[in-house]
């Protein structure tokens, strides 16, 4: 009998986790993790040393059968002709290629970015990233001959060599079609001036090849495609057609795993496949966990006293509202916008108030990008809250009041690594037949909704857009 571990790996934004699994049963052996640096702008060599240090955190490979590279969306990784790092990866969050992403849509309309990849670029896109490196990092880009992802280079450097990707990651790059399954080399081309090697795009359940010895893994570990990490968190969660997953970390996003492709013109919703075969619309925004995090150090309170101060106001907190763009924003696309706190008097302006008006703004924000969904044609059934601020009991009390539906807040948990390995499992079985993982554990929450708080978000929205 061969190994029945499996190993998923989530290389995050801020940090790298790893655990380890029953491939039968998906039952939690160990896990490990490390963290990345801060920055938006960062050399890959520092995600394979947090890799490396999160294998041994985990207990190393081997003993496991199969792994799988779940992994941050969009970052620019360009390589040379000996597949050396040509520059430091441009993240997701990094928004110097806003212009570049208003250009590209000025060239070709939106209308045709939407049909030819299922999203309208903004800044957190490759393509953008690649319009920018063209236009300001002249030298760069003359030494560049391919360009992959995050988690694409991740697996490279697992197999020792080669470039493969899955059809979810591929779709957030802006140069790959899920309706059709291949790449727009014109897109590409018409981004950065000229051709790039782009990884080939494996199938869903297909063994990309064999984790290298120096990792520490036994002979004959198979490599699976791995992922983006919103794909693989609709994994670990066992996402089904119908359930929208709301996820509060560094980003916010929701998205809906769907059986038809989505194609919005107003940029909304990403139109992504997912790492099964079917289709992920997303909407993302730039501000969710954060958000409660600068609050409270404006308070000067911990979470739990966030929490408290939050939970002691009524909700709509007397009327201050908060427009939580303290990053930016990508959904409305606003990359230069800033905060609002609205709605100040001398009786409302108090700490609890503050806190409240924090949580319900972060919430009012994936709400408007659960209208989006809904109003092209998705389902949405359950709604699925995740991610490191769904632990905060004043979200927990305030989600279903803001989203106006009972809400289930799944048991926190590592759910891209969970959705990597789970991918893994699926390569190690063969992909003749689904793997059956219990289903993420949690709780239903239900409140009375209050319509006035969403309505006082939307007018300071609107009254703000430039």
């Amino acid at each position: 009998m061969g190994p029945s571990l499996v190993a998923g790996i989530d290389s995050s934004t801020q940090s790298c986790k790893v655990v380890v699994r029953d491939a039968t049963t998906g039952a939690l052996v160990r896990s490990g993790r490390a963290p990345h640096p801060d920055g938006t702008e960062v050399d890959p060599a520092a995600w394979e040393v947090a890799l490396t240090a999160a294998i041994a955190d985990a207990g190393g490979l081997d003993d496991v059968g199969a792994v799988s590279v779940g992994g941050q969306q969009h970052g620019m990784v360009l390589l040379d002709e000996s597949g050396d790092v040509v520059r430091p990866a441009l993240l997701w969050n990094d928004t110097r290629s806003a212009g570049a992403a208003s250009d590209l849509v000025a060239e070709l309309g939106a209308e045709v970015w939407a049909d030819a990849t299922g999203s309208v670029p903004v800044a957190s896109f490759t393509v953008t990233k690649l319009r920018w490196t063209a236009q300001h990092d002249e030298a760069s880009a003359a030494r560049a001959t391919a360009v992959c992802l995050p988690h694409d280079w991740l697996t490279r450097r697992l197999r020792g060599g080669g470039l493969t990707t899955d059809r979810g990651d591929a779709s957030g790059t802006g140069y790959w079609s899920p309706t059709a399954g291949e790449y727009r080399t014109d897109l590409l081309v018409g981004a950065f001036g000229r051709e790039l090697e782009v990884p080939a795009v494996a199938s869903p359940w297909e063994s990309v090849g064999e984790v290298e010895a120096r990792w520490g893994a036994a002979p004959g570990t198979l490599l699976a495609p791995g992922t983006g990490d919103n794909m693989a968190a609709a994994l670990g969660l066992g996402a089904q057609p119908g359930d929208v997953v709301v996820s509060l970390g560094t980003s916010g996003t929701a998205f809906a795993v769907s059986e038809t492709s989505t194609h919005d013109v107003s940029g909304a919703v990403a139109g992504f496949a997912d790492a099964t075969g079917r289709f992920l619309p997303l909407v993302c925004t730039l501000n969710a966990a954060q958000v409660l995090d600068v609050a409270a150090r404006m308070l000067g309170v911990d979470h739990d006293g966030f929490a408290r101060l939050a939970l002691s106001a009524a909700p709509g907190a007397d009327g201050l509202v908060l427009l939580p763009y303290l990053a930016g924003e990508r959904t409305p696309n606003r990359p230069d916008a800033t905060g609002v706190l609205a709605g100040m008097t001398l009786a409302n302006t108090t700490p609890a108030n503050l806190a409240r008006a924090a949580v319900e703004g972060m919430l009012c924000g994936l709400a408007d990008a659960v209208d989006a969904l809904e109003a092209l044609g998705v389902p949405v059934g359950r709604v699925l809250i995740i991610g490191g601020a769904a632990k905060n009991p004043a979200v927990a009390e305030a989600a279903p009041r803001v989203f106006g539906r009972p809400v289930f807040l799944a048991e926190p948990g590592e759910y891209v690594a969970d959705g990597a390995a789970r991918q893994a499992a699926q390569v190690l079985a063969g992909g003749s037949a689904d793997v059956h993982w219990p289903e993420a554990s949690g709780r239903w929450v239900e409140a009375d909704p209050t319509p006035h708080v969403r309505e006082a978000y939307a007018a300071l929205r609107e009254a703000t857009a430039p």
